[in-house]
């Protein structure tokens, strides 16, 4: 039996093993500013926080040149990026195993909804999905501690009522510190881009290692 209603599933490095799409984007991008380009061999520093926050942080540019690099990034995403996606191992067969229990299941992505939209469907899970959440075209609901609620009342329910029955997953610190700025639980999956010891900072206690180590994480 599953201790959850609502289990909500970051997409890249939980879902999606995305990172040379990515990667070939926001090398695109920076190219097509001709600016300074940052080395992008670690990816935990630019899978999984927003976009700008990428261009701003890591790549060091000034929002301004940001702001135009988002732009640059989602038109070469849009053409090329999304393609280059596979599902993780086992990971369908979770999905499947958590619909048949009844359970409601959300993607809960920083990336722009309407990509994440695209992604779920190239990988061939639209169906085992009940909402595909993102970020929106004017860069707001970008962090976890907005897409949250916003996934739960996208599946029928509420944050301030519904909270003990959430659980998000994902790989990266970002997912960790928006469960616990929402007071739901977390579970790290340990396959993906993000650090392990990034995500217990933020207070994460439970991992997967696997995709076929979650469902027992998810039961009672």
């Amino acid at each position: 039996m599953l201790k959850y209603k609502y289990i909500l599933f970051d997409l890249d490095g939980t879902v999606s093993e995305s990172a040379g799409g990515i990667r070939a984007s926001l090398e695109h991008a920076i190219d097509e500013l001709n600016m300074p380009k940052p080395c992008l061999d670690d990816y935990t520093l630019y899978i999984g926080p927003p976009l700008i926050d990428t261009f701003m942080k890591v790549c060091k540019y000034p929002e301004s040149v940001a702001k135009e690099g988002v732009e640059l990034y989602r038109k070469y995403y849009d053409e090329k990026g999304k393609y280059i996606n596979k599902l993780y191992d086992g990971i369908k067969d979770v999905l499947t195993a958590l619909k048949s229990e009844g359970a409601r299941l959300a993607v809960c992505s920083s990336k722009y909804e309407a990509f994440a939209k695209e992604i779920v469907d190239i990988l061939g899970v639209s169906d085992l999905f009940d909402a595909v959440c993102g970020s929106a075209l004017d860069g707001s609901r970008k962090d976890k501690k907005d897409l949250i609620p916003y996934a739960v009342s996208s599946l029928g329910g509420t944050i301030e009522a519904d909270r003990d029955a959430v659980v998000m997953l994902g790989d990266t610190c970002f997912d960790a510190r928006g469960a616990a700025q929402c007071g739901v639980d977390f579970v790290g999956v340990e396959y993906g881009y993000g650090d392990v010891e990034a995500m217990k900072a933020e207070g994460a206690k439970l991992f997967a290692r696997s995709a076929h180590d979650i469902l027992p994480l998810l039961s009672v």
